[in-house]
């Protein structure tokens, strides 16, 4: 008898998301932005942080492994550190996911140039956060925060945006990291969302969906596009257990090529092989993962 189609709890979301970066260049693309954009977008900060005796406050939200535990939040704090020599910063992290938290604190206890900075983990969802602070009324302040590809996971988009927004302090900025219109995911979820499980609980949310939001706040804001790619050559391969993850991953689904039906399965490895999502490079399948990052005013 042939297992039921479930989603993925979160220590299998891990797993599968592990497979992902290991064959795409979602962090590459990443670091590019970072290299290109993120010294002067931090460079802005300074008005916001003369006043406070050159103190930082920092609000990463990750929110389902967005970020990868850690890594990116940390090369951001670097930035911020090269951008504000002597800057102390105080950093407060959500992650709802133990294992993220867990292995953000293990980078954390490796790297020796952080002593100027603090940090507070919060192991909450978004929306837990949100409500705690408005149980608390205390509304802190802050001068950075980023959502770095986790907006698809939130029941209330406009309303976390909002919510979120309003925590900056003055001069302060929100980065979202999102999936760009130009990727595959846009097309595949555009055109192809009848061949996606039911399974798959999360939005199908791209940059444009997000600027639709920041235009009815009437906030100000800015879109960057950086082109990444993810390798899933594997996915075709009858059998291969990293095609495997890829496939969970991607549909948000537990051993999604052994409980799909078969006609189910068709489907979508061809509409993954149709050229608005995927092109071939030297004999490998290269999926579009286009992103955009959407850099926020107070």
């Amino acid at each position: 008898m042939i297992p039921s189609m479930r989603s993925l709890t979160a220590e299998e979301y891990v797993e599968a998301f592990k497979s992902f970066l290991d064959h795409s260049t979602e962090h590459q693309c990443m670091d590019e932005f970072n290299k290109q954009q993120m010294p002067n977008i931090l460079a802005g900060l300074y008005l916001s942080m003369s006043h406070k005796a050159e103190h930082a406050s920092l609000l990463l939200g990750d929110f389902l492994a967005g970020a990868a535990a850690g890594e990116q939040d940390l090369k951001m704090i670097r930035i911020l550190q090269a951008v504000h020599p002597g800057v102390f910063i105080d950093n407060e992290i959500v992650e709802p996911n133990p294992q993220h938290v867990a292995a953000y604190k293990e980078l954390v206890n490796q790297a020796p140039d952080l002593q100027n900075v603090s940090f507070i983990w919060h192991q909450l969802t978004s929306l837990e956060y949100e409500q705690q602070v408005k149980e608390k009324g205390t509304h802190k302040k802050f001068d950075f925060i980023h959502m770095i590809q986790m907006l698809y996971r939130v029941e209330d988009i406009p309303n976390t945006i909002k919510f979120f927004h309003s925590c900056l302090d003055h001069h302060g900025k929100l980065l979202i990291i999102i999936l760009s219109d130009s990727s595959g995911w846009a097309s595949l979820w555009k055109k192809h969302r009848d061949c996606l499980p039911a399974t798959d609980r999360g939005h199908y949310i791209t940059s444009s969906g997000i600027t639709e939001v920041l235009q009815r706040l009437g906030v100000e804001h800015r879109v960057y596009e950086f082109p990444s790619g993810w390798d899933i050559t594997e996915c075709f391969i009858e059998g291969d257990a990293v095609g495997g993850r890829m496939m969970d991953f991607l549909t948000g689904t537990k051993n999604f090529l052994g409980t799909a039906p078969p006609a189910l399965r068709r489907r979508l490895q061809e509409a993954l092989c149709q050229p608005e999502c995927s092109s071939t490079r030297d004999g490998r399948v290269i999926f579009s993962n286009n992103l955009s990052m959407i850099v926020v005013e107070s």
